[in-house]
């Protein structure tokens, strides 16, 4: 199972190590390994769920309670130290730990961690915390295996996933659970734990200096997941101790400079953070780029997001939005590609998903700007909020009816503006004060046909005329069908005025 950042193994702590001269860790040991916290004192990050009398902490600190001790279900992203979480909850009461993999372990391992957890809970009155990881890998026969000894206590679960266990739990070890949800670490953690690393014992003995820029890549690079922070610094320092010339060892510390990131994971330091200003400033910038029809640029700040790990849902929720509101009706498909790349995105993930990405942001940056829809929807919330909403919308115009339909009408048939051909007012509903314009053409303006409708009124009757004879024959059929099944519907068959 691979080993999360603040797992530890029961020896692990404060090993010395046996002829180097350094003491206090095990050179062997990765340097995630070697800063596990040892306590909930070095626990960074998950605030919330360790806050005083939560349910975790309670767990943590062997407060029993009325209600006894519950199992958990820890879910997270990697790296925010789900497995030391479950070894403090071992250590704050004196239980046993075990550690179980979802990967490796099977229905065969689960009956004989039970059994042997009943064994010490009846001959030594010691509970058993079993640590379950990636739990949403087993089986629903498997899991079912633990619901007997997490139903009567006779072990204390506390499994780790990072997919939504509303999916990958089945419902009844969800009931006897208690879920909690951890967060990726933020910035400031992530940096905590290097400053930590670079000083600590355990970790670099304070025999490299780690650069503000060089410790900011690193932080950008971890996306907060605190592991891999912690193995680009150390991968980061052994790069920076090869290049320490022969005999010159000793004469202070090694500095990490970004050079060295970056020469250690073979991978640039993209200028951009998931949650800060650069965030925020590529993300403009991205934006602006498509809307000014640069598709260079737009594809590069689609590329810093990538790499630097955005994620791709976002990307493409704001190109969705970038077609709407500065393409609009100037190119209506640059919106369904937008949407069906959003889709897509959500379907297949990375890294196909920026192919995927790509080509809704050059179906956008290509295609003709307008900002006709947007200024339109703007300017008549404008009236609303002005008062100049008018009065109550009144019922639609209708043209009086004779006979039974007249007696089983409200009042006529609804007068249709198709009829009328395009830019007819007939029967739409009184109620918008005025005829100040809201929908204007900007720009390279609305789609050709549309925009050279936006303003008129209505048609003249002679090309209302004109129109409704160049109607096609599929349309003038379809609107004869609906008239006849209206009469049909109203009068029945053989009615006097339908004979």
């Amino acid at each position: 199972m691979s080993d999360d950042l603040f797992s530890a193994a029961a020896d692990a702590a404060g090993t010395p190590a046996a002829g180097d001269g350094d003491v206090g860790w095990v050179p062997d040991e990765p340097l995630a390994a070697r800063m596990r916290p040892r306590s909930l004192e070095e626990v960074v990050g998950q605030r919330e769920v360790l806050a005083p009398g939560s349910p975790l902490r309670r767990l943590i600190e062997g407060r029993r309670g009325v209600a006894g001790a519950s199992s958990a279900i820890l879910w997270g992203p990697p790296g925010t130290g789900k497995t030391t979480l479950a070894r403090l909850v071992a250590d704050g009461a004196d239980r046993t730990f075990v550690q179980l993999s979802a990967v490796t372990a099977g229905v065969k391992d689960v009956r004989a961690v039970m059994e042997a957890a009943r064994r010490d809970k009846s001959m030594y009155g010691r509970q058993t915390v079993l640590f379950l990881d990636e739990i949403h890998r087993f089986t629903k026969a498997q899991q079912d295996a633990l619901l007997p000894g997490v139903e009567d206590r006779t072990v204390i679960l506390v499994a780790a996933t990072t997919e939504n266990p509303s999916f990958t739990v089945v419902t009844p070890l969800l009931s006897r659970s208690v879920l909690v949800r951890l967060a990726g670490l933020d910035r400031q953690d992530v940096r905590d734990l290097l400053d930590r690393a670079v000083v600590d014992e355990r970790g670099l003995d304070g025999r490299f200096r780690l650069e503000d820029e060089a410790a900011d890549g690193i932080v950008q690079l971890a996306g907060g997941d605190g592991r891999r922070a912690l193995t680009t610094l150390e991968a980061a320092a052994g790069a920076a101790e090869s290049e320490v010339a022969p005999g010159a060892e000793g004469t202070g510390p090694v500095v990490v400079t970004t050079a060295h990131v970056e020469q250690a994971l073979d991978q640039a330091v993209v200028g951009y953070d998931r949650d800060g200003d650069q965030h925020y400033d590529v993300t403009s910038a991205f934006i602006k780029s498509m809307r000014g029809s640069d598709v260079d640029a737009a594809l590069h700040y689609l590329a810093r997001q990538i790499e630097a790990g955005e994620d791709p849902r976002f990307i493409a929720r704001r190109v969705v939005i970038a077609a709407s509101e500065d393409v609009g009706m100037a190119d209506p498909s640059a919106l369904q590609t937008a949407v069906a790349a959003m889709h897509a995105v959500a379907q297949i993930g990375m890294p196909e998903a920026r192919i995927v990405l790509a080509q809704a942001v050059v179906h956008v940056a290509l295609a003709p700007p307008s900002n006709a829809v947007y200024a339109g929807i703007d300017a008549a919330l404008a009236d609303v909020r002005a008062g100049r909403g008018g009065c109550r919308a009144g019922p639609p115009a209708r043209r009086p009816l004779r006979g039974c339909l007249a007696a089983r009408s409200r009042g006529g048939v609804r007068l249709r503006p198709h009829r009328a051909g395009r830019g007819g007012r007939a029967g739409v509903p009184a109620g918008r004060p005025g005829r100040r314009p809201v929908l204007r053409a900007g720009g390279a303006g609305l789609r050709g046909d549309l925009g050279t409708a936006v303003g008129e009124s209505a048609w003249p009757a002679e090309e209302v005329g004109a129109a409704a004879a160049q109607r096609p024959w599929s349309t003038w059929r379809h609107g004869c069908v609906t008239n006849w099944l209206h009469r049909l519907r109203w009068c029945g068959a053989g009615h006097p005025r339908y004979p």
